[in-house]
């Protein structure tokens, strides 16, 4: 925040919060974990408790939104760069194990390794002040919109030890 405060010194600035999921091409942030468990595991797994939800944004609408803001945002500002203000874990989860048809089911937060902490938290992020002030709106897909452009071939599990190609 050292950037807003050089706004007394007649320098503009602005901030931008991104949350956890930033993503392109059913890639970034968060949403990576359980496509990695899909990949290792061949299962798509949810915290068992199944309340966690998380905000999201594609990568191209947050890019708008910081340019925006250099050109409009009076100095010393802060946005909120949200799409997706709460989709829950299990909805991203589902779309991730749809594709490659691996079963979808509640997993124990130590599946998640440290990571699972996480998952715990819900951190609630609205960007309905954005959209009011500078009229800003999403341009680009959903989170789950994107997931499903997703091939199921990169969500493959990997071939077990005997099973894949030979090597000559």
């Amino acid at each position: 925040m050292a950037a807003l405060a050089l706004a007394s010194e007649r320098v503009g600035s602005s901030a931008v919060r991104l949350p956890r999921t930033v993503h392109n091409q059913g890639k970034g942030g968060f949403a990576v974990l359980p496509a990695e468990m899909v990949r290792q595991s061949g299962v798509a797994g949810y915290p068992l408790d199944d309340h966690q939800r998380g905000p999201a944004v594609h990568a191209l609408d947050a890019a708008s939104l910081s340019r925006v803001c250099l050109e409009r945002a009076s100095a010393a500002t802060s946005w909120h760069a949200v799409a997706d203000e709460g989709d829950r874990v299990r909805d991203t989860v589902e779309v991730i194990g749809r594709r490659p048809g691996v079963p979808v089911q509640g997993v124990a937060p130590e599946s998640f390794a440290p990571l699972g902490q996480i998952f715990a938290v819900y951190p609630p992020a609205s960007s309905a002040y954005t959209k009011e002030t500078l009229g800003r709106r999403r341009s680009q897909l959903s989170l789950l919109q994107d997931l499903e452009n997703v091939g199921a071939q990169s969500l493959q599990p990997p071939p077990r030890s005997g099973r894949g190609p030979t090597s000559r």
